[in-house]
């Protein structure tokens, strides 16, 4: 089993937010979003990453971020996006420079 972990970037009342890492790489991104029975996931994975990893990393989600919270819910729904990072964009500028974020 490959040893995945979470760094979690935001929390609310209702979501959480978390980057996917797997030996100081990121391999992808999750936001939960928690809703009276149901629990929605978007979850973005690397494109290198095959069907078995991707089954992999979402019981891990499962039983590690889902079950963990304590919800009470009867669905776990999972959006899965494959592809490649474009970048982080965003209205501050980034870096020491100041340089424009991509």
């Amino acid at each position: 089993m490959t040893a995945y972990y979470f760094e979690r970037e935001c929390r609310t009342a209702n979501s959480e937010c978390y980057s996917i890492m797997e030996d100081d790489r990121s391999v992808g991104r999750l936001d939960l979003h928690f809703t009276h029975s149901v629990v929605h996931a978007t979850l973005c994975v690397d494109e290198s990453m095959t069907q078995e990893s991707i089954h992999e990393l979402i019981e891990i989600i499962d039983e590690e971020l889902v079950d963990a919270v304590g919800v009470n819910r009867e669905e776990f729904i999972v959006h899965v996006h494959q592809g490649r990072d474009l970048g982080v964009f965003s209205d501050h500028e980034f870096g020491e420079n100041g340089g424009e974020a991509v």
